[in-house]
């Protein structure tokens, strides 16, 4: 069975606040916990009205503090933001206090605009080219590496927190790879080089102590309903979302409109359909049929399950239904 896990973008919905979406994703963290969903992951975003998960380590805390299974983590902390030392700190501090229930995803865009990277960075020309180093020096403070230095991560050294990197582009694949560790692909929306960074990664992997083998996680959208008309409607918050990102106009999640796509015009529509491409959209045998297919075709290890629905109780029925197809597919 692949296992599920959660990613949560911590929407704030248009007319609610960043304490309503807060709330809300503690709600839905509690929700899939039963439902056997692995992990709940919340990424780095910054300057972005429709997303409340900017102090991500803080918010990973609200909802590990919350529940008592399910790995709570980040997807991801976008490193080249920060200083190596303070992540191992912040991670350090989070694994001791929910130990064996944290990982951390590393990515190394800025999870922003440019003027916002600015305020974000001292050394905005150089710091993403540092992107595999500050890895490296990362993986030594939290004790994944034999060379110990002079600086200490307390808490932090010796805790092994779990490492993934995070990408959308081959990139990430050789890193995860020459790094011996696990590789999650942003291919919700960005599908476009999946199928070759997943075989870049598996052909390229060097075992390393936290993963012997490649392991690949994936993530895809899921807009689950009683019918086909239902979850396309689901879906039209996010298209909306999308469409706003792309040119430079993001705000908070809208309200569902019918007929969304045949409104658009030509070139938006098919940006669009070129990221719904590792999504499934529709009642529970469409949804089936798209997921067996999505599985299939790239025999990943575990799916990462996006769903920005403006309805709270919609989005939540949503991995109900996924979970359900899940356990089908086994």
């Amino acid at each position: 069975m692949i296992p599920l896990s959660v990613l949560d973008l911590c929407p704030v919905f248009e007319g609610a606040t960043a304490a309503d979406a807060l709330r809300n994703s503690l709600d839905l963290a509690r929700h899939v916990e039963p439902l056997g969903y692995r992990r709940y992951w919340l990424a780095e975003h910054h300057g972005m009205p429709g997303i409340a998960s900017a102090a991500t380590a803080v918010v990973i805390a609200h909802v590990a503090g919350g529940t008592s299974t399910i790995r709570v983590g980040a997807g991801g902390i976008m490193l080249p933001n920060h200083s190596p030392l303070v992540i191992a700190e912040q991670f350090g501090t989070l694994e001791s206090l929910f130990p064996g229930r944290i990982d951390l995803g590393l990515g190394r865009a800025p999870g922003t605009d440019q003027v916002t990277a600015n305020a974000l960075r001292r050394d905005l020309m150089t710091s993403a080219e540092r992107f595999p180093q500050d890895v490296v020096e990362l993986m030594r403070y939290l004790g994944h590496l034999d060379a110990a230095g002079p600086v200490q991560a307390t808490p932090g050294a010796g805790l092994k927190v779990p490492l993934w990197i995070l990408g959308s582009s081959l990139f990430g694949a050789q890193l995860a790879a020459a790094l011996g560790l696990p590789f999650a692909f942003a291919s919700h929306f960005a599908p476009a080089a999946l199928m070759q960074a997943i075989a870049i990664y598996r052909e390229q992997f060097r075992p390393s102590p936290q993963c012997e083998q490649p392991y690949v996680m994936a993530g895809f959208s899921i807009y689950a309903a009683d019918t086909d008309a239902e979850g396309a409607l689901l879906a039209s918050s996010m298209q909306q979302a999308f469409i706003a990102l792309r040119t430079g106009r993001p705000g908070k999640l809208a309200p569902p409109v019918p007929g969304y796509l045949d409104q658009l015009p030509l070139p938006a529509r098919a940006m669009l359909e070129e990221s719904m491409s590792c999504a499934a959209i529709g009642s529970r045998e469409t949804v089936r049929r798209q997921l067996a297919a999505f599985i299939a075709r790239t025999g990943v290890d575990e799916l990462m399950i996006a769903s920005q629905i403006y309805d709270h109780a919609a989005r939540k029925k949503s991995y109900s239904i996924a979970a359900e197809i899940q356990r089908e597919l086994a």
